[in-house]
This record gives C-alpha cells, sequence and structure tokens, in this order.
C-alpha cells in the first residue's frame, strides 16, 4: 500500500494492492459490505453510483460477458449524470445473485439500500476493521474514491487495457481524469522493471 499526501490535513489517496482488497473483503461485517467492496474495486462504481445498481440492470453480451447499468453516473463536462454499462467480472456478478437471492431483491430495488455517505460509512469501517486484523494502519486511510482508484490502476497498469476502454466502462469523460492511474506503477511494475537491469 501507498499513501500520497492529497495537501489536505491528513488525507491520502492510497494505492492499494490486489492482496489489500482481498484483505478488506475479508474484514467486511456483512456479505452487503462485500458486495460494496466489489463494486468499488472490481467495477469501478463511484460511492453515489453504488446505490443505483439493480438486478435488472444486469445484461449479458453476445460473448457471455456481463454489464451493469448505472443509470447517473458522473458527467465531468457539467451537463448532468449520464448512464453508462459498466463491465462486471463473473466473480462479481455471482455475488450479486447470490446476495439478491440471500436477500430477496426485487429486480428493480437497489442492491444497495443505503444512501452514498452510508456506502462510505461501510467503507471506512470495514477499512478500520481491516487495520485492526491486519495490523496495518494505513488502512485507516482508505476510502470509497480508493477502491475506484486501484480498478483504474489494475486495467491500465497491470492489464495494459486500453485507456479509451478504461474510460467508457469506468465512466471517465477525458484522458486528463485518468492519466494519474496510468502513470503510478503498481510494486510489481517497479519489480520487473528493477529485475530487468543489471544492479549493483
Amino acid at each position: 500500500m501507498r499513501l500520497e499526501a492529497t495537501g489536505a490535513n491528513g488525507e491520502y489517496n492510497v494505492w492499494l494492492t490486489d492482496n489489500e482488497i482481498e484483505d478488506l473483503r475479508r474484514a467486511a461485517a456483512s456479505y452487503r459490505d462485500d458486495v460494496i467492496i466489489q463494486l468499488g474495486a472490481y467495477v469501478g462504481l463511484r460511492a453515489f453510483e453504488i446505490p443505483q445498481v439493480t438486478p435488472s440492470g444486469i445484461s449479458e453480451t453476445e460473448s457471455g460477458q456481463y454489464r451493469l447499468r448505472v443509470p447517473e453516473g458522473k458527467d465531468t463536462t457539467g451537463n448532468g449524470g449520464k448512464p453508462r454499462d459498466a463491465y462486471l467480472p463473473d466473480d462479481v456478478e455471482r455475488s450479486l445473485q447470490q446476495f439478491q437471492n440471500a436477500e430477496n431483491i426485487a429486480p428493480k430495488d437497489s442492491f444497495i439500500d443505503l444512501t452514498e455517505r452510508g456506502v462510505r460509512a461501510v467503507v471506512k469501517r470495514t477499512a478500520e476493521a481491516a487495520a485492526d486484523a491486519t495490523g496495518d494502519d494505513d488502512f485507516r486511510h482508505v476510502s470509497s474514491h480508493d477502491l475506484r482508484r486501484q480498478f483504474a490502476q489494475r486495467l491500465l497498469v497491470t492489464e495494459n487495457m486500453n485507456p479509451r476502454v478504461v474510460m467508457q466502462v469506468g465512466g471517465w469523460d477525458s484522458f486528463a481524469a485518468i492519466e494519474p492511474y496510468l502513470n503510478t506503477p503498481t510494486p510489481e511494475v517497479v519489480d520487473d522493471a528493477f529485475e530487468e537491469v543489471d544492479t549493483v
């Protein structure tokens, strides 16, 4: 985990690894809280988008992949929210189906019946629990946006995905908005770079 000062007193951008996302998931107090972590980290949803998604918003493409309709994503051009179809990994789709069945969620009802503030509070509580469980106090700085940051970095840096594709599924309107994620190497990328040079 890497912390990056934001300029605000005591606030940091947190760059998580996939293993640290799994630590968060293990620290979740309920299946609902785990679903929130998954929607942020693996689907790239913002805190205000998570309460919008419903079972009826899941669709399957001709190639067998899943999409999740976000009715009102963020529009950074200032024209109000706009819908998008986020990529939904198979594992997260299964988690959503299991959660829907366990909680008897109607097709048009939200998976997560919380406000944006409630979603942020769940992530904060889960991060505090992960800090207690792992002994790593850096978890205490984790926010819901840090989950989205990991989503973008995984696709752009680890998976070398086309930035335009990431922009579309993640709801970014400009290349400048995702550039910080593109230019920050993961610890694995740093390790690989040094393995390729002859260090003394």
